[in-house]
């Protein structure tokens, strides 16, 4: 008896689901909600302001400007990742995601208050983007900065659960909020999981940055500078091969993939389908459905697959299934079309920050995904140029157009660095 206790109680000291592992973590276990909340209130914000600037204005040109100002800070976003290597990650993430709660409590006065315009909007919306883009990047650095070598692919799975689960319930949350409500009780349950997010990635992590190797005294500049510190990272990057060719294929999908599931949307849901709000809803919905399936999927197998060759197929696949849904003349297909393109960008997504994370040394990991961050800036010329696009050639050859440039760029990158993308025993293919 005594000994069928001992077993069972060995049994249970390892976790009854391998994916849950990272949550023994105890900074992941506050990081998780704390990113949750803050994905959460991005997906319902893009939502509630994207449609309201295109019904106030009727204008695609404006949604466009609109999803475009979201991403203008991305060139800061390599700094971003210097002050988090040299203040701390958990710090930064917290002065970001005060800066996200402060705005969002302006756009909800000014609702309440009855004065809110498309130009308050788009100024609002500026200001956001000088930080949001860099949001991902750090905490994907957190969770490096904290997470065990071995649980990372699984960490990377769960944490990517809280940007596609916030998809859904965000869009779903925020479309019936603003139909019922109005703007701004809306607003007020932005701010507050804002406000929810800050005091929770303060438990998150590390207080301070994290240790660097000692150096020698003629190797210490004269005095500490945030440049060197990044023109270091950047030449980390263009000497390493796979980390090149990672952050090439990157911008390629924010300028050509990205685009086509997040600004354009909108336009799809009013114009193409001649729907509503909750249609948009529904179709962001069908997206984030597909990428939380796969999402869960790579928690639990992500570990036993090559991360490079996974991430080149996965983007080759989700070029073709938005191919697919650009000629999807129903709401119902093309929220499978959706479902389909957003398991493969999960898939492709998840792979490459494991990545990085894992072959990057850990003195630039805050830079090498700050520079990651950097790549977000192919979405503002991939959206500015589909608004005349669209207005000259429409939607369907627009997204043709992209969706091929897409296939044919990847695969240049998978043949220019095969030996480190392609090669079982590459580092970029370490399990």
């Amino acid at each position: 008896m005594r000994a069928n206790l001992a077993r069972w109680a060995v049994l249970n000291a390892s976790p009854r689901v391998p994916a849950l592992a990272p949550f023994r973590v105890r900074s992941f276990r506050f990081q998780w909600p704390a990113d949750l909340a803050t994905s959460w209130a991005f997906e319902m914000e893009t939502l509630i302001l994207g449609w309201y600037v295109l019904v106030e204005t009727r204008s695609v040109l404006l949604l466009t400007v609109f999803a475009s100002l979201l991403y203008i800070g991305t060139l800061l976003a390599p700094m971003f990742g210097v002050m988090g290597d040299r203040l701390g990650l958990r710090n930064v993430l917290c002065a970001m995601r005060g800066v996200y709660a402060t705005l969002a409590t302006t756009v909800m006065i000014l609702a309440f208050t009855g004065i809110l315009t498309p130009a308050h909007v788009l100024a609002i919306t500026a200001a956001m983007g000088l930080v949001r883009p860099s949001d991902i990047g750090m905490r994907v650095a957190l969770v490096g900065e904290t997470m065990p070598a071995d649980r990372l692919m699984g960490a990377m799975g769960i944490q990517r659960t809280t940007q596609d689960s916030a998809r859904i319930a965000g869009a779903l949350t925020g479309a019936g909020l603003v139909a019922t409500l109005g703007m701004g009780p809306a607003y007020l349950v932005v701010a507050s999981l804002y406000a929810a997010s800050v005091v929770l990635t303060w438990r998150a992590g590390a207080v301070g940055a994290a240790p660097r190797a000692p150096a020698s005294p003629a190797q210490l500049p004269a005095r500490p500078s945030p440049w060197r510190d990044l023109k270091e990272g950047l030449a980390y990057v263009w000497r390493t091969p796979h980390l090149l060719a990672v952050m090439c294929l990157a911008f390629l999908l924010n300028l050509t993939a990205f685009p086509l599931m997040t600004g354009l949307l909108p336009y799809v849901a009013k114009e193409i389908y001649r729907a509503d709000q909750t249609t948009l809803g529904y179709m962001v919905a069908g997206a984030a459905s597909g990428a939380l399936m796969a999402s869960i999927a790579m928690s639990r197998h992500g570990a036993a697959l090559r991360p490079a060759r996974v991430m080149l197929f996965a983007c080759a696949g989700w070029y073709v299934a938005l191919l697919a849904f650009a000629h999807m003349l129903a709401p119902a297909a093309g929220i499978i079309a959706l479902m389909v393109a957003g398991c493969a960008q999960s898939m492709g997504q998840i792979p490459m920050a494991t990545m990085l994370l894992r072959t990057s040394e850990v003195r630039f990991r805050g830079r090498v995904m700050g520079i990651r961050m950097l790549a977000i800036y192919g979405n503002l010329p991939g959206l500015l140029i589909s608004g005349p696009l669209i207005a000259r050639l429409g939607y369907p050859l627009t997204a043709t157009l992209y969706c091929l440039i897409g296939l044919a760029v990847t695969l240049l990158i998978a043949m220019r660095w095969r030996a480190h993308l392609w090669q079982p025993d590459a580092p970029a293919n370490r399990r």
